[in-house]
């Protein structure tokens, strides 16, 4: 279906902070349209140069986190677990998400009633094994749900500070034997079982809250937020060549380069059961 690594992004034509979800939101701090847009296309034209097929879906006004293309669901060969939002401002998101998947040949699968779940953002595989953050925004029903559809182990991982209210916010697998991660985003028992990850990346504070973790992986290329200078080392270090761009504009409503972008094609560090 794919001849390369393929990403979906929206442009930010009608980005900006419109309501506050996150402890990152502030109708008093706004968004810069157009420094805004120049990021987002900086981050664009990054992943082109990496030989990212980039599609595009087309912003709708009254949609201003669109844009977060990772909340649009969870991609799992041909299939899309749609995404079903906590709060009533995204909800409006799904039908989009799902009409642009639909006329690109995926199959869609919505959540049961009741079970929330955001996407990409909080389901990340590193190697055969989902896993899932939850409550801030997901629940833990709907991913063992999901590991059912999908014939996976999943492994539950509680979030407990309300800055890092996705699993992308503090967890990014690399491949299938290594992830970021930022430890005290975690509950004692996600920490545990993190660590059976045969290669941990631990960010620190400072650069936890640039959101170092939420990072865009293709092959050994690891396209950050600028700004994580400790966690560049750290990659370097383990055979991985980071590429920062400047996301400040993102970091205003809680997101940044992963957030930004759904890989269509699989994760790099995703094993995926095969299909029954």
């Amino acid at each position: 279906m794919f001849q390369q690594p393929t990403i979906l992004m929206c442009p930010p034509d009608y980005f900006g902070i419109e309501y506050e979800i996150n402890p990152w939101m502030s109708r008093e701090i706004p968004s810069d349209a157009e420094l805004s847009r120049q990021q987002w296309q900086a981050l664009h034209d990054l992943l082109i140069q990496l030989n990212v097929d980039v599609q595009l879906m087309q912003p709708v006004q009254g949609l201003p986190d669109l844009v977060f293309t990772a909340n649009a669901g969870l991609v799992w060969h041909d299939t899309v677990f749609l995404s079903s939002f906590r709060h009533a401002a995204r909800q409006g998101e799904t039908a989009i998400d799902q009409a642009w998947f639909c006329s690109h040949g995926f199959k869609t699968v919505e959540m049961p009633p009741g079970m929330f779940f955001e996407g990409a953002g909080d389901a990340l595989f590193c190697g055969d094994t989902l896993f899932a953050g939850y409550l801030v925004r997901s629940a833990a029903g709907a991913m063992q749900w999901l590991g059912r559809q999908m014939g996976c182990r999943v492994i539950p991982l509680q979030l407990v500070n309300g800055r890092f209210y996705h699993l992308d916010t503090c967890f990014c697998p690399l491949d299938d034997q290594s992830a970021i991660y930022y430890p005290p985003a975690f509950d004692d028992y996600a920490r545990r079982a993190l660590a059976q990850i045969p290669r941990l990346i631990a960010i620190e504070d400072d650069e936890a809250a640039r959101f170092g973790c939420n990072a865009v992986v293709v092959g050994k290329d690891v396209v950050l937020n600028a700004g994580c200078p400790k966690l560049e080392a750290s990659l370097r270090s383990h055979g991985f060549t980071p590429h920062s761009t400047e996301l400040g504009e993102f970091l205003k409503s809680g997101g940044s380069a992963k957030c930004l972008t759904l890989r269509l094609d699989g994760e790099t560090a995703a094993v995926w059961p095969q299909v029954r």
